[in-house]
């Protein structure tokens, strides 16, 4: 399933990347208890005003600003028919978000990163830590079958960036994984986006629910 943008994202460019996005918010937007000004993202969706101008897609957990150009495709579960991941992909690569339940004080990125490292390697791929502009991610290399029944090795950068009872979980595939150019690029649609976790009780770790919007189409 996947849906395309009517136009591309509104709003006035951010000065420090020139890209379309939530203004530098006072800390009245969000919840009293965080004191400090919010002005990066991704973002809890009480620290941004979402009448700003900026045009967003709608999952529900997820608001995303994909960009021109770009596709916006829901990875649904066929035996569940619930969706489980969010791609955003171009010519040049993707960014899979999903987003999870996380305790109000804690690193559930840390503690999930070493499960996904060995799982990479389990499976006979290659995992390694790295710093990057999110805080520690891993850069992994996997076999993957072509569709002409070669193999070729896939790179991938995943990055976590935990929130206020959140953790959102991307992973970068394709070119940005590799150039720094389109990088940059890919981390700014990471940047644009708004995590609405809502305040059901939730187990740590479990999934955020995503929604249809109705402006989707479904591809055959």
């Amino acid at each position: 399933m996947k849906f395309r943008r009517k136009r591309p994202a509104g709003g006035p460019a951010s000065a420090d990347h020139g890209v379309a996005g939530p203004t530098a918010l006072t800390p009245s937007f969000g919840d009293p208890e965080r004191v400090e000004q919010v002005t990066t993202g991704p973002f809890d969706v009480k620290d941004v005003d979402l009448e700003d101008g900026v045009e967003r897609v709608d999952l529900g957990s997820l608001l995303i600003t994909p960009g021109e150009g770009r596709d916006v495709r829901l990875q649904v579960d066929q035996k569940t028919n619930r969706v489980q991941a969010v791609l955003i992909a171009g010519p040049e690569g993707a960014i899979e978000l999903r987003a999870f339940a996380a305790p109000r004080n804690g690193d559930l990125w840390g503690e999930t990163r070493p499960r996904i490292a060995a799982e990479t390697t389990r499976r006979g791929g290659a995992a390694e830590e790295q710093e990057g502009p999110f805080g520690t991610e891993l850069r992994c290399q996997t076999t993957v079958k072509k569709p002409d029944g070669t193999t070729a090795v896939q790179h991938s950068r995943v990055v976590g960036v935990n929130g206020p009872r959140w953790l959102l979980r991307a992973t970068f595939l394709g070119t940005p994984v590799v150039d720094e150019t389109a990088g940059a690029a890919w981390a700014e649609v990471l940047q644009q986006v708004v995590v609405r976790r809502g305040d059901a009780a939730m187990a740590v770790g479990d999934a955020l629910p995503i929604t249809v919007p109705e402006t989707a189409r479904r591809v055959q």
